[in-house]
């Protein structure tokens, strides 16, 4: 198991700390299990400063994906771009 630290900007802070948002996006560049533990700091992209606010959470699932393994043509990507939807 690993902690793995990472920026959260403020509109997402909120929701991932409440239990409201229960998934992330981000680019793979780095290495992540499930069983891990993303601490999310949240970043004021404004100011370029941390503000103090830190959550922890579990990582469930991992999906990884390149564009050219998608469901989807890359034409219709690049025209609708793509939604991820939570699921309870």
């Amino acid at each position: 198991m690993a902690k793995i630290k990472k920026k959260i900007w403020p509109e997402y802070f909120d929701a991932v700390a409440s239990g409201k948002k229960k998934f992330e996006l981000r680019l793979n560049d780095f290495d992540v299990n499930e069983g891990d533990i993303l601490l999310l700091e949240e970043w004021d992209p404004k100011t370029k400063e941390y503000t103090g606010r830190k959550v922890e959470k579990k990582v469930t699932f991992v999906g990884k994906f390149k564009i050219d393994q998608l469901f989807w043509p890359k034409e219709e990507i690049e025209e609708k771009g793509i939604q991820i939807i939570s699921l309870e």
